[in-house]
């Protein structure tokens, strides 16, 4: 007898951060169909597995069916391997720690994913700002995530709002690459990887998910180190992809500061508005650290803090 049931993994990596009992019962909230199997796999990253206590009396109280994993080492892709690796079902899915799960968050990401015959289909993770927050952030929207399109094609991704199907051709044994975990832009890597291995990414405008900004994230400095190290990843996937030498290498530079001089100039021409300004600002730093990455001699990115 053939099981008409659908399953789903849906993975949350964490350190030390009590914000997860919120995205757990978000998770326990979701209107989901009668044959859909939903299970949890939360990966502790911590050195000591801090957050089991509180992961596992949180599933007990949604009735949710949970998988704990201690990934001890500080290394978000570490934490993510271990949720790939817990992961038995047909369709995974990622939300952050920190997130919070609208009811039909799963409803709309299932229905593009089989609509739109994707691989891979992204979410909006919308950012909920303080009032304190200053003006021109909360005006420039800075800290949500939405796909970008290339010629009206996504080619990469992100792990705050996603689902895929785990054993399509371009994502199978696929796993996130260990020396960008501590820097950042390893869930870029991961899903423009399986771009270019022929896997196809879909978006999904309503399968909405929110994410509280923290103090320590409300401020023009950690935006900066952010679009920084995306900066840095994309370099580095510009250099794996064209194996053109020393030439090819210059002409991304080249290309990359000239994206960056115009941003910076459209910046000084925006000054009287602040939140466009620092927009192009953010703009032109990530092609900074395209430039710096295309600099170096070993292909790596240096670790910065978070």
């Amino acid at each position: 007898m053939i099981s008409n049931e659908l399953d789903i993994d849906v993975c949350v990596c964490t350190f030390r951060r009590s914000h997860i009992v919120e995205t757990i019962r978000s998770i326990g909230r979701l209107a989901i169909r009668p044959n859909w199997v939903i299970r949890v796999i939360v990966a502790d990253n911590d050195e000591t597995p801090s957050a089991r206590d509180i992961v596992e009396a949180t599933a007990r109280e949604c009735s949710l069916s949970l998988t704990y994993v201690h990934a001890p080492a500080r290394n978000i892709s570490v934490a993510r391997n271990a949720c790939l690796d817990a992961a038995t079902a047909r369709y995974i899915a990622f939300i952050d720690d920190d997130e919070v799960a609208d009811p039909d968050w799963m409803a709309a990401l299932m229905a593009t994913l089989e609509s739109r015959d994707a691989d891979v289909v992204l979410g909006p993770v919308q950012a909920v700002y303080r009032p304190d927050c200053p003006d021109w952030m909360r005006k420039g929207d800075f800290h949500s995530t939405r796909p970008v399109w290339v010629n009206g094609e996504i080619i990469t991704g992100y792990t705050c709002n996603v689902l895929f199907r785990r054993l399509a051709p371009a994502l199978s044994g696929r796993r996130f690459r260990v020396e960008l975990g501590g820097s950042g832009g390893e869930d870029h890597e991961f899903f423009t990887s399986a771009w270019r291995a022929g896997g196809t990414i879909a978006y999904a405008a309503t399968a909405l998910i929110t994410e509280p900004v923290a103090d320590n994230r409300s401020n023009l400095r950690w935006l900066l180190r952010r679009r920084f190290r995306f900066g840095e990843t994309h370099g580095l996937l510009l250099m794996e992809d064209q194996a053109s030498g020393l030439g090819g290498r210059l002409t991304y530079i080249a290309a990359a500061g000239a994206k960056a001089g115009g941003c910076f100039l459209t910046a000084c021409l925006n000054c009287v508005r602040s939140d466009r300004s620092r927009y192009w600002v953010l703009r032109g730093t990530l092609h900074v650290g395209v430039i710096r990455q295309l600099l170096r001699r070993e292909q790596h990115v240096v670790v910065v803090p978070a």
